[in-house]
């Protein structure tokens, strides 16, 4: 977590010139507004004031608003105010990538009635594209169907000021593995509590061989629940179509559950996944924003051993049908002829 649950002991330190010889208002209104979420976690180490100032809920709701422009939806912000320690709490469950390595079967799964997705995407750190979505969790149809969340409409784009060189096609793949990155923040609104789904930067950039888009796909790979589900990927695909003029366009924005024998999720089973991976999932800091790439290789490269695998088991249960086979027509014309 990145905030802390129990402030520090007071500080000690009376000196002249230190930072506790500021006023309180200055510090909060022209020192701790500058600095960001990691930051302000970090001052309010310091000491027992900086504490009291440094968890101030406005200030922790300006940087998340600055991060996540989705958050000034007004249903998501009644929903953080209910967190334990409201912008705060949300911040420390939100920025870090996610990390959950072991599924727990103690886990007490309670049902949800929804899940709140909060998507943001930037162009070179820009907010390009942000909407919330609610996920109505309780129905027949979520349970039994893949799970899946569309941010758009089949015929729905949404524009940007993203412009590309419409002779360079290739130019414009490199543009948005270099500058795009995304956030997917799923709240739980029963439970109040949040994660982050995205791998932050791309794990891959493709241009679709028929229709000519751009698609930017992001992940996060978290413990499942055995089988082949001991891992599975959310992944989250982006879709960008060239417009006349040299303008990008948003066409797509999904995310889905994906397992290691490529079958995608029911919503009754990745709802299972993902209150275990939001309430037990470790939260790390990216240090050079490859790590989602490289979880997500990781993953394609669990599923071709898990591949090989069940392909040399077939082979072989194949080898004892046939022999048996063969061993019963011996067997059996054996017994005619020699009895």
């Amino acid at each position: 977590m990145v905030a802390l649950s129990t402030p520090p002991p007071p500080s000690t330190t009376t000196q002249d010139g230190t930072i506790s010889t500021l006023h309180p208002e200055i510090l909060q209104t022209h020192i701790l507004t500058l600095l960001d979420g990691p930051t302000l976690a970090a001052t309010a180490c310091a000491s027992s004031e900086l504490y009291a100032l440094s968890t101030e809920d406005k200030l922790w709701r300006k940087i998340c608003s600055s991060t996540w422009p989705s958050i000034n939806d007004p249903n998501v912000s009644s929903i953080i105010s209910t967190f334990p320690s409201g912008h705060r709490s949300f911040f420390s469950d939100s920025y870090p990538l996610l990390h959950h390595d072991r599924h727990s079967s103690s886990f007490p799964t309670t049902s949800t009635e929804c899940f709140v997705s909060a998507v943001d995407i930037y162009y070179k750190n820009v907010p390009i594209f942000s909407k919330v979505v609610k996920t109505e969790t309780l129905t027949d149809w979520f349970k039994c169907s893949p799970f899946r969340v569309d941010l758009l409409e089949p015929k729905e784009f949404v524009q940007t000021l993203i412009q590309y060189e419409p002779t360079e096609k290739d130019l414009s793949v490199k543009q948005l593995e270099e500058n795009i990155t995304l956030s997917w923040i799923l709240i739980d609104p029963k439970r109040k509590r949040s994660m982050n789904l995205s791998s932050e930067r791309p794990v891959s950039v493709q241009r679709h061989w028929l229709t000519g888009e751009v698609v930017v796909k992001f992940a996060s790979v978290v413990a499942g629940d055995g089988g082949e589900k001991e891992f599975v990927e959310c992944g989250v695909v982006v879709c960008c179509g060239e417009k006349e003029g040299g303008e990008m366009e948003v066409r797509e924005v999904s995310m889905g559950m994906e397992d290691m024998e490529g079958r995608n999720l029911t919503g009754k089973d990745s709802l299972v996944i993902l209150q275990d991976a939001m309430a037990m999932g470790e939260r790390r800091k990216g240090k050079d924003g490859k790590e989602g790439k490289a979880r997500h290789e990781e993953f394609l490269e669990r599923k071709k051993e898990r591949k090989e695998k069940m392909h040399k088991l077939e082979k072989a249960l194949d080898m004892a049908c046939i022999v048996t086979g063969i061993t019963v027509f011996v067997s059996f014309w054996t017994f005619i002829l020699f009895r």
